[in-house]
């Protein structure tokens, strides 16, 4: 290991120096011009890796609030933000998991710009997690370099109306707002079972996509029992073994639990 640096809590093959937590201390403390000194990172995460969870932005997110923690908080989250951003490439899992609720991203001049927006409390999330991983770089590949107009405008008018359904609370408009066409329909035949599940999905009433890239499915409902109704049903059809996780909404993001 680098000299001074011990990390535990996870699989030996992310031990050493480029482990994300570690990385992202790093990049923080550069930024703050403080001097690297050593440091003990103990992980407890109970987030899939490589399943569209993003198990990464977490890490780096955690690491680089250690770091301005020990540092006296000279960093705004804004600016763990930018440095986070820097090295995932895209702020869309960073910024929720370091404002909570429910955020928009987007990238202006290089620089990751975050709004929040109003989340009804009732929503009820179910990750469906199956046995197998699906690399990002795998399921980008699949996607094409360019989509009609036609699929365009339906992404952008589609997508405003889920923050609204959202809000509400409306399921129903949810349901039809959570359809795509720019990424779920070319990376679907990457995941057995896919469309059998959908299809038992939307009996439910339930809206349903892709979490991140996948190959996990999510589940969103306002119903308590959705987990009670699609156990039932759903080894039946498929042969992969999904794990069910339920995933409650965290409205105030990144935390510090606590500091000597």
């Amino acid at each position: 290991t680098e000299a001074g640096l011990e990390i535990t809590g996870c699989d030996e093959e992310y031990t050493g120096p480029d482990n994300l937590a570690y990385v992202s201390y790093c990049a923080a403390l550069a930024t703050m011009s403080e001097e690297l000194r050593g440091v003990k990172i103990h992980i407890d995460a109970q987030i899939p890796v490589c399943r569209g969870l993003g198990s990464s932005a977490a890490l780096l997110v955690a690491g680089a609030m250690g770091a301005n923690v020990l540092r006296g908080n000279k960093l705004s989250t804004q600016g763990l933000l930018n440095i986070t951003n820097a090295m995932e490439g895209h702020p869309d899992n960073l910024a929720p998991a370091f404002y909570g609720g429910l955020t928009a991203s987007m990238v202006d001049n290089g620089l990751p710009v975050t709004v929040n927006f109003p989340l009804h409390p009732d929503w009820e999330f179910l990750a469906l997690v199956p046995d197998f991983n699906l690399q990002t770089s795998k399921a980008r590949a699949v996607l094409p370099e360019q989509v009609s107009r036609a699929d365009a405008i339906y992404n952008i008018s589609h997508g405003a109306m889920v923050l609204k359904a959202l809000e509400l609370g409306d399921e129903k408009l949810l349901r039809t707002a959570m359809q795509d066409r720019i990424h779920q329909p070319y990376r679907k035949g990457m995941i057995p079972d896919y469309e059998k599940i959908e299809a038992l999905v939307r009996t439910t009433g339930a809206a349903f996509c892709l979490s991140g890239a996948g190959p996990t499915l999510l589940c969103i409902s306002r119903h308590k029992d959705l987990q009670e109704k699609l156990s039932k049903k759903l080894h039946s059809i498929t042969e992969k073994s999904w794990q069910m996780l339920p995933l409650h909404v965290e409205f105030q993001g990144a935390k510090v639990i606590h500091a000597e």
